[in-house]
């Protein structure tokens, strides 16, 4: 297909828009957005509820592992499969945000089902109020465990969740005092979480045993509660949590942190100061709707401009999810997902267990020699295999040039359809000598045609070896 400038400027840009906002489009996706036009895509992908959900039915029905969700392994494996089949990118992408910034971890918790809820609660809020999301967290039952909230008592307070609350999830170092973390705490207090026995029979609360992992809810115990005058970030009155909550949305240091971190997610690893003021703006002019947030940067000269493109290296959920979609692998809910879930893994980035409550370092840290192998060999595991769906219709559609394909249309038609529009000259003219040592592909003669097709995969295995690859 012949495009002129102009519309190879608006697909690159829209194959930009949905690797950040989702992780990736195979070619046929594109073009449907390209119809829709930018601006459209942008409002579809801020409202997910307008898209299906998955069939959870059929998750259940064949996979076992992942119908109770109650180890590690079975949970990861689905919210990769997940990612790899949503109707719904950004939610899961404003999910994996946060569950980077509200770094919980199941190596603590023993209890996957917990981090499975939390991380719910992230698909349902993620886009709303930040306001409704804190209080969310405050309740969620994983992080009250996570944070030792359920030992903040009256009278003998735990300060681990409310230290956190304001450095790590809301307001960053250097904007509060050890007071405001000490009035905090116990604001706090009463807090706490039962699971489903204790609910009924006011069993323990902390234990999962003898009954085996039940769910745990959360649990306000009023007569726990310190209900006394507490002063912070200068007001004083007989604060709850939600109150907390409340002073700590009007404060501008949280507009900035959070509009520091949605740019660092979804622009660049190299933060731009001015681009951060205009998210953190409207972040205090919305009262925190994270939706408007995102609608501002999405549609903003520095997401969309030329110096955004690439600016960021691709976590390990993004690359190995990313590359499934295009091959039009693990559409299926077997047991095989639990491979991706590895692959992520070993690439640094163990999803639903994160090294510490800082979550994972990001950017540059992502790569190194190790790693590096690891995202390669994965990526190209995946994309080699002629069998995928996604394969073979990049396959079909350069058979559907001509019986012969040169060597420029090969590659070319591959970067295409891998959408990576955006390469240099020494990329691409790397994988030029490459093809070049073969020739042109011909479909013309049938003892050509599988080596042909294999040389077609052997291609889309050096674009995700290449630096753009690595890049989102």
């Amino acid at each position: 297909m012949t495009r002129g400038p102009d519309s190879n400027k608006a697909t690159a840009l829209m194959a930009h828009l949905l690797r950040r906002a989702g992780f990736g489009a195979t070619r046929d996706e594109l073009e449907l957005y390209l119809s829709q036009g930018y601006s459209a895509v942008v409002e579809e992908l801020l409202h997910p509820e307008g898209q299906p959900e998955l069939e959870d039915d059929i998750i259940r029905r064949y996979n076992m592992d992942q119908n109770s969700l109650m180890l590690i392994e079975s949970s990861q494996a689905n919210w990769m499969y997940r990612i790899v089949n949503t109707k719904r990118p950004l939610e899961e992408k404003m999910a994996l945000f946060w569950h980077g910034l509200f770094a919980t971890a199941y190596g603590k918790l023993n209890h996957a089902k917990a981090m499975v809820n939390q991380t719910n609660a992230f698909r349902r809020c993620g886009l709303g109020h930040f306001r409704t999301l804190l209080l969310e967290l405050s309740r969620d039952p994983a992080m009250i465990f996570w944070l030792d909230n359920k030992d903040n008592h009256n009278g003998a307070p735990n300060e681990n969740y409310g230290r956190e609350l304001l450095e790590l999830f809301s307001m960053g170092i250097g904007t509060y005092t050890e007071d405001d973390v000490k009035a905090c705490a116990r604001a706090f207090t009463g807090w706490t979480i039962a699971n489903a026995d204790y609910m009924s029979q006011r069993a323990s609360r902390d234990s999962i045993w003898p009954h085996g992992r039940l769910d745990w809810q959360f649990l306000y115990l009023p007569e726990d509660h310190d209900d006394t005058d507490k002063t912070f970030l200068g007001n004083t009155g007989r604060f709850n949590g939600e109150d907390i909550i409340d002073i700590i949305i009007q404060q501008p240091a949280t507009a900035w942190f959070i509009a520091s971190k949605l740019y660092a997610f979804f622009v660049a690893d190299t933060p731009d100061e001015t681009a951060i003021q205009v998210l953190a703006d409207e972040f205090q002019r919305s009262g925190g709707d994270i939706r408007q947030v995102m609608r501002t940067l999405f549609l903003s000269d520095f997401f969309q401009g030329q110096q955004a493109r690439l600016a960021r290296v691709k976590s390990p959920a993004e690359l190995v999810a990313g590359t499934a979609r295009l091959a039009g692998s693990h559409q299926f809910p077997d047991w095989s997902t639990v491979n991706l879930a590895m692959d992520v893994n070993f690439m640094g980035q163990e999803i639903l267990n994160p090294p510490t409550v800082e979550g994972w370092h990001t950017g540059a840290e992502w790569i190194d020699t190790g790693n590096l192998v690891e995202r390669i060999n994965s990526a190209a595991l995946e994309i080699g295999d002629a069998g995928q769906p996604g394969v073979r219709a990049v396959i079909d559609r350069i058979r559907s040039q001509g019986e012969v394909c040169s060597v420029e249309e090969l590659v070319d038609l591959c970067l295409e359809w891998m959408g990576q529009f955006e390469v240099s000259e020494i990329t691409r003219q790397g994988l030029l000598d490459y093809a070049q040592k073969r020739g042109a592909l011909h479909f013309d003669r049938q003892d050509q045609v599988a080596c042909s097709e294999q040389r077609v995969g052997e291609m889309l295995q050096l674009i995700v070896a290449t630096r753009e690859y690595q890049l989102a």
